[in-house]
């Protein structure tokens, strides 16, 4: 996969499309841009897609992670996406997001509003952040160190590509018939995920939580006039 520099890291990127309206994807935590493939197919002519890696996820550079996370912070985030956008030469583009690319385009839209115009939202986190307590952290520590627990909470997130009753506590989930490449692509995503660093493994929870407890995005919240879509479920 192809990779462009921002800032001091390298970013993973991937492209569909080759139309005259520009449209960045900006993943959720513990994936990576491949999470939007099964979409691609029906994406409108005259759009192009382009999807980027966060830092520590699918194809991009794995930096260690600072004391306390700080290069790891959602501002972080969105400045490794505006240089990645300069470096692709992208001047304007609408942005669609996923779950934690949410609040990362928030950062985005405050530090450049001129750059942007339309955002989708899907589950996103909002401006408000979210908390996260000692216990739910050390859930993302054992995932960290357990690819069968990772494959058992990722189920949960596609829930629908595996057998009911497989997804109840103590089972093994099971895909359910006639996938083809979908499960294929499911796999190669759960690689990237438990191959994401530390930084956002316990990182993303940690500076969540901060962007919650500051509250500065929240105030800010007015500052956004970019038209937003946000679906839920």
């Amino acid at each position: 996969m192809p990779r462009v520099q921002a800032g001091d890291v390298q970013l993973g990127w991937r492209e569909w499309g080759g139309g005259d309206v520009t449209v960045v994807f900006i993943h959720g935590n513990l994936a990576s841009k491949d999470w939007i493939e099964l979409a691609a197919p029906l994406f409108p002519t005259g759009l192009r897609v382009i999807g980027i890696d966060w830092r520590g996820c699918g194809d991009s550079d794995r930096p260690k992670a600072d004391v306390g996370y700080s290069n790891y912070s959602m501002r972080q985030h969105a400045e490794d996406m505006l240089a990645a956008l300069d470096a692709l030469d992208i001047k304007f583009c609408h942005l669609a997001t996923h779950s934690t690319g949410g609040i990362i385009a928030a950062r985005m839209l405050l530090m450049q509003p001129m750059r942007f115009g339309r955002v989708f939202a899907l589950d996103p986190v909002t401006p408000l952040g979210m908390l996260f307590n000692a216990e739910q952290i050390g859930l993302f520590r054992a995932m960290m160190a357990s690819k069968e627990l990772t494959r058992a909470v990722m189920a949960t997130a596609a829930s629908s590509l595996f057998v009911p009753d497989s997804l109840a506590p103590n089972m093994v989930p099971q895909f359910r018939d006639g996938l083809g490449e979908i499960r294929a692509l499911f796999e190669r995503i759960l690689e990237q995920t438990f191959g994401v660093s530390e930084g956002i493994w316990i990182g993303t929870p940690v500076n969540l939580t901060r962007e919650r407890e500051s509250g500065e995005l929240e105030r800010r919240m007015p500052e956004i006039r970019h038209p937003h879509l946000v679906v839920w479920g």
